[in-house]
């Protein structure tokens, strides 16, 4: 599950441009919106499409569900995991 993790960082560091940033820079648990990578709304939907692509995973834009899966890179982890075509 590590190498899926990093693979998430790495995702998310190019698709959202954060070129001053490395995968150490990002903590499993940290979260990514708000207090934690400081991520937005915006964001939220450039990752989300970054994921579906990558991964082959559907996401449901309208859940509720889907705000706790963007919580961290551990829930996007797990959310990976289950969600796998």
């Amino acid at each position: 599950m590590s190498e899926l993790k990093n693979k998430i960082k790495l995702l998310i560091i190019s698709s959202l441009d954060l070129e001053d940033m490395t995968v150490a820079d990002i903590e499993n648990d940290q979260p990514l919106f708000v207090d934690g990578l400081g991520l937005d709304s915006i964001d939220a939907l450039e990752l989300g499409l970054a994921i579906k692509k990558e991964f082959n995973v559907k996401i449901d834009a309208n859940s509720e569900q889907t705000k706790a899966h963007f919580a961290s890179v551990d829930a996007l982890a797990e959310f990976i995991e289950n969600n796998r075509s």
